[in-house]
């Protein structure tokens, strides 16, 4: 079994902020999307590439995930943002408002012309109607695409919805997108929390996302980081039960038994591969120390 990444905690860096992309050096987030479109004011989109291929460049970063999210094609700096992450050594591009395969197509044959290396994933983000729409076509257009980022912030504004404790109004999107990613086995990652003063709601809302599914949420606040981890990371407890089900399955099998029992719960070949998948990430997790 390969080992998992972890990506519990995601978190968006301003590129225009030179002193926010040097601080990302010393966060605990497993990934970081080193951000050159909503974060970075039309005037300072120039400078944030610059800034940002060259901490990127300078590196220092450690086990952290670098993912650059370019502005859109569609934009006057979309194409050169492209080309200049392309070469960058990022572990990824995130592409905003995708919304059809032939989108991502597009992408991957500009990253092909730009000299971009074949393990230079794609991520794509998911935040309009018709991105959810079409999340299964554009989960299956290319094996370069890894990830599925949520744009729940901009998803909630086109559904004329309301920002809410359940997110219930988030529920529908929220379930197409992870169906769509689970079927090309893709990572996919939870939308971001907005309100820095709520503790208890940013806790609720990671619990949340865990139990629908997602393998971690996107931040946008350092402080956001550590209980995000705390959350999407499996407990203790649950990692001893992951080790006694792999090894009674397994036991039980070399002894041709045909029923395994553990703390009075059938066990199953399905709960063995959720449960190799839960050490996986947890070794992981302890391999980097965080």
């Amino acid at each position: 079994m390969s080992i998992v990444r972890p990506r519990r905690s995601v978190l968006y860096m301003p590129g225009a902020n030179a002193r926010a992309l040097d601080k990302a050096r010393t966060l605990p987030a497993d990934a970081l999307i080193l951000d050159l479109e909503d974060a970075v004011a039309p005037d300072a989109k120039d400078l944030a590439r610059r800034q940002v291929m060259e901490a990127v460049a300078q590196g220092g970063y450690g086990w952290r995930e670098i993912v650059v999210r370019m502005n859109g094609l569609d934009t006057p700096w979309g194409l050169d943002d492209l080309n200049a992450i392309a070469t960058s050594g990022a572990a990824a591009i995130l592409v905003p408002k995708v919304e059809t395969a032939r989108q991502v197509h597009e992408v991957e044959a500009l990253l092909d012309k730009a000299g971009a290396p074949a393990d230079l994933a794609i991520w794509c983000m998911m935040e309009t109607p018709k991105a959810v729409l079409n999340a299964l076509e554009i989960s299956g257009a290319t094996p370069r695409l890894t990830t599925i980022v949520m744009g729940t912030s901009d998803l909630t504004k086109d559904l004329h919805a309301r920002h809410t404790a359940l997110r219930l109004p988030m529920l529908t999107a929220l379930g197409l997108s992870l169906l769509a990613a689970r079927a090309y086995n893709l990572t996919i990652l939870d939308g971001v929390y907005l309100d820095l003063q709520d503790a208890d709601g940013f806790r609720a809302a990671c619990v949340q996302g865990l139990e629908l599914g997602f393998d971690g949420k996107t931040l946008i606040h350092p402080s956001q980081v550590e209980p995000c981890n705390e959350v999407f990371a499996p407990s203790p407890a649950e990692v001893d039960t992951a080790r006694r089900i792999i090894i009674a399955f397994r036991e039980a099998e070399a002894a041709g038994k045909g029923v395994v029992v553990v703390d009075g719960k059938l066990v199953e070949n399905l709960h063995v591969v959720g449960a190799e998948r839960m050490v996986a990430l947890a070794d992981a997790i302890a391999a980097r120390g965080a």
